[in-house]
């Protein structure tokens, strides 16, 4: 099996066998697929994820386990479907990359290669479009296509590293869509990036960004996955204001998301984080600030302040450095942890809530 350049796959022969959606599977899922259908076991199985994952399976069939059962490679050969999507485009600002990636039915959605002190962050999305209609975001100005496929998730993963070349260790479910509308596909794809026999990414690197969909924070929190980052975005510090800019908030309210917070397991020393988007002249006065704190009281809280980028339709203008300063200050006086976030990639549509201009 190779991959070529635009991430599809090239068999030397039709496909006939039943397809088996690698980038979609969980580990112990391709194993019963491989015993049930090739009567073949764990030792199969973990070796084409390596393949797959950890070398973007582009010789899977000269892999030692593989190698000497030609009769076995030829059935997968013919089965496995490998199709990540294909990057059409990639745009670079100092560092940052988002590339464009289309998908089978011909609709594209966007990633974001974030690079930090120590690795590469990637902002993944969970959909094309988005129902939440927050004022501010351009993705909610296409309004919803549909949701990604757990392949769709993790082929985000796979281009960035295998087409792209880039060494990803910490990925953002912040990009395109509400990741607790598209629930099942985003924890399948939680659960596809965590295996260490395949892309061995930690839960502790990973983070699952809501607007506040309260049921979806609920079912998290009974999966026993305490360690999986969880951000809130908040934007408003009372009901009038966040239901203005942020349609959910008036499904679920301040209060019924702070009882669902309150309620969720956090680990030992572990934290929330919240997202904040200061908008002149909307949410940005000391009141407002001196609301947040009380609102995020006793939470424990890392917050994130972040200046509004601009979108299409939406008649605002991002704060002054002056502003940002003397919100996070009011912040601070009261007890809360805050980081100042400018934004990277505002000339590329790349920043908080430009994705989507496509």
């Amino acid at each position: 099996m190779h991959i070529n350049y635009n991430g599809t796959c090239q068999f030397m022969n039709s496909l006939k066998e039943e397809k088996i959606d690698i980038l979609g599977l969980p580990l112990d899922k391709l194993v019963n697929v491989m015993q049930v259908q090739y009567g073949k076991g764990p030792f199969h199985a973990e070796a084409l994820y390596r393949e797959v994952f950890k070398k973007g399976g582009t010789d899977i069939g000269h892999a030692p386990e593989f190698k000497g059962s030609p009769r076995l490679w030829s059935a997968l050969e013919k089965a496995i479907r490998l199709l990540p999507g294909r990057v059409e485009k990639t745009i670079e600002e100092e560092g940052l990359v988002k590339f464009i990636t289309r998908l089978s039915d011909g609709l594209a959605i966007e990633s974001v290669i974030i690079p930090m002190t120590r690795h590469n962050t990637l902002c993944v999305s969970s959909q094309v479009g988005c129902k939440m209609g927050c004022k501010f975001c351009q993705t909610a100005r296409m309004g919803f296509k549909r949701s990604l496929t757990t392949s769709e998730i993790v082929g985000q993963v796979f281009n960035a590293r295998h087409l792209l070349g880039h060494d990803i260790k910490n990925i953002v479910f912040m990009g395109m869509g509400e990741p607790f509308d598209n629930f099942d596909a985003v924890m399948t794809a939680v659960r596809v990036l965590n295996s260490q026999k395949g892309c061995d990414i930690a839960l502790r690197h990973m983070t699952i960004s809501t607007c506040g969909v309260v049921p979806g924070i609920e079912r998290l929190a009974l999966m026993n996955l305490p360690n999986i980052r969880l951000a809130v975005s908040i934007n408003g510090p009372d009901d009038a204001t966040r239901s203005a800019l942020m349609p959910v908030n008036r499904h679920w309210p301040l209060a019924a998301l702070k009882k669902s917070l309150d309620a969720y397991p956090l680990p030992p020393r572990g934290v929330f984080l919240f997202e904040y988007i200061l908008i002149k002249g909307v949410n940005d006065s000391r009141e407002h600030a001196q609301a947040l704190a009380r609102f995020i009281h006793p939470l424990p809280v890392r917050l994130n302040l972040i200046p509004y980028n601009p979108v299409t339709g939406f008649d605002h203008q991002s704060p002054s450095d002056e502003q940002m300063h003397d919100f996070a200050q009011t912040l601070t006086d009261k007890g809360i942890f805050v980081i100042k976030r400018w934004s990277k990639g505002r000339s590329v549509s790349a920043g908080c809530g430009q994705l989507g201009k496509i």
